[in-house]
């Protein structure tokens, strides 16, 4: 069998907090994003909806350098947290980063899918009944999105997990500290007689992969069960 480093170990322990910690803390920004773009009346939905998927056509290298540039010592944001005794760049968080801006337009539109399947009679007889917005909200649109919001969660989970260009740039590559699966796949690739481990981690990460769409299969079928009693 394949004899991992700790490193190793290490790396793969971050890689599922990463993608755990993105996932999480992105789950109520993309709802919130997606109920904007279904059921609010702001102007300009086309631009925010362009802004939000906008991570999906620029190369992933593109998407950490401006994080980069943000999040650096000389950027807007960078200098207001530095002044907090806040430093986010080449530490995991930086990788977490990453992980939400890339992931989270796959996050936005599955969930954005789900909502737009709803049957408006239902939105309208809340209304005619004089539910107030959040009401509607917590009572109709999110239990019939559940579905959509586990499918997006498991989408946002394994893009996560394979994030690997912007994770480069904001992150680095540092073993033990901001190295991630793809990361240390990347490092054995370039390692002479490395192509064993690169490949003992390539199937570490198809079997977390495989993991997580039973898990998210599981939950579905589970929640159908549910919706059906």
């Amino acid at each position: 069998m394949f004899d991992f480093t700790p490193t190793d170990y290490q790396a793969m322990a971050l890689s599922a907090k990463v993608a755990l910690v993105a996932t999480m803390l992105s789950l109520p920004l993309g709802f919130a994003a997606a109920w904007l773009l279904v059921f609010s009346r702001v102007p300009g939905k086309a631009l925010i909806d362009g802004i939000i998927n906008l991570p999906l056509v620029l190369p992933p290298v593109v998407v950490g350098y401006l994080l980069l540039l943000t999040l650096g010592s000389q950027g807007w944001l960078g200098g207001l947290l530095d002044a907090w005794g806040i430093r986010v760049i080449f530490t995991w968080k930086a990788a977490v980063l990453a992980s939400m801006v890339v992931g989270f337009p796959l996050l936005v539109r599955s969930i954005r899918l789900g909502m737009e399947s709803i049957d408006e009679r239902l939105i309208q007889a809340s209304r005619t009944l004089g539910a107030p917005w959040y009401d509607t909200l917590l009572t109709v649109i999110l239990p019939l999105s559940t579905r959509a919001l586990i499918a997006g969660a498991t989408l946002m989970f394994a893009r996560s997990l394979g994030e690997f260009g912007a994770t480069i740039i904001v992150a680095g590559n540092i073993p033990g500290v901001t190295q991630t699966i793809p990361l240390a796949i990347y490092d054995y690739t370039n390692t002479p007689g490395g192509d064993r481990m690169a490949l003992a981690l390539c199937a570490v990460s198809i079997l977390l992969a495989l993991a997580v769409l039973l898990f998210n299969e599981g939950l579905v079928k589970r929640f159908k069960r549910g919706e059906l009693r």
